[in-house]
């Protein structure tokens, strides 16, 4: 067992005893390896005075290792002067793209760079309802998923857009190239979602999840997979990256829920094409349609 010899809020101090250093580290100080292979990463572990970013580093026992906890950081997202294309915006609400790769609002890992840092330095006003960490957003996308999203620019547009998403009046449509061939044209899956038993960061297809809808159409054949034009009728975490894996069809290029050996896709080949909807003030029907990325053509 480590010998711990100080610890605070600002640094751990401990001896080494032969084990990886994540290891070591995380259970002097409380923090997850992860947290502590993340902060190994950013320089902010030592042994014997030398910097060392090696998570599975193992020195001899008896090394002196110090590991810095920087303070933490300020919970309030701030302004980002960020690439964003707008499709739409009025008083109430506006209409923009995420492109693949974009974190929709800060967490821990992504304290900068997200949609939110980009909404806070390109809109005028935001919903508060979701907090200071979620303001305006009434739905998201995957990090790697790319597409049209809604944002609230009060919070009355933001409470009677979320009532919407969960009344199902807001019709979602996804691109998806999947693996494999169809057998049918279209098809429905109903099939509900929870945590996987065997690992708690995936979801899967489980009896006590709740309720998920997912209706596809093939839209064109390729070889080895198949482009499919996707709607969600429900808003579950990973919903059709966890359906498409459940009927044998996975997304491309999924690094959670796909084939280890399948078709060779430069990114998560999942877009959200298009947002049908009533204006939440006028009722007016509105539709969006996010351009579709190049390599989808």
């Amino acid at each position: 067992m480590a010998e711990p010899i100080h610890q605070n809020a600002q640094t751990v101090e401990c001896l080494t005893d032969g084990r990886r250093l994540d290891v070591l580290l995380s259970e002097a100080s409380g923090l997850s390896r992860s947290r502590v292979a993340a902060l190994m990463a950013e320089g902010c572990c030592a042994v014997d005075g030398a910097e060392c970013v090696k998570a599975g580093e193992k020195p001899r026992p008896g090394k002196s290792v110090t590991l810095r906890i920087p303070p933490p950081r300020e919970a309030v997202p701030q302004p980002e002067d960020l690439p964003l294309e707008i499709l739409y915006e009025d008083e109430d609400l506006a209409v923009v793209v995420k492109p693949a790769g974009m974190v929709v609002h800060p967490a821990a890992g992504h304290w900068d760079g997200t949609l939110v840092n980009a909404l806070l330095g390109r809109l005028d006003s935001l919903g508060s309802i979701g907090g200071e960490l979620r303001p305006g957003i009434v739905h998201r996308l995957d990090k790697d998923t790319s597409g049209v999203m809604l944002v609230a620019k009060n919070d009355a547009a933001q409470e009677t857009l979320s009532r919407m998403l969960q009344e199902r009046r807001v019709e979602k449509h996804y691109l998806a190239l999947v693996e494999g061939t169809m057998k049918e044209p279209e098809g429905r899956i109903e099939a509900p979602i929870g945590r996987s038993k065997t690992d708690r960061k995936k979801m899967a297809v489980v009896p006590e999840g709740r309720e998920a809808v997912t209706e596809w159409k093939v839209l064109e054949e390729r070889r080895g997979a198949t482009l499919l034009d996707v709607r969600i009728l429900t808003g579950r975490t990973h919903q059709i990256r966890v359906h498409m894996r459940h009927i044998g069809h996975p997304v491309c290029g999924d690094p959670i829920y796909g084939q280890p050996r399948g078709l060779k896709v430069p990114r998560l080949m999942l877009h959200a094409r298009s947002l049908r909807f009533p204006h939440p003030r006028t009722g007016e029907p509105m539709y969006f349609e996010a351009p579709v990325p190049p390599e989808f053509e």
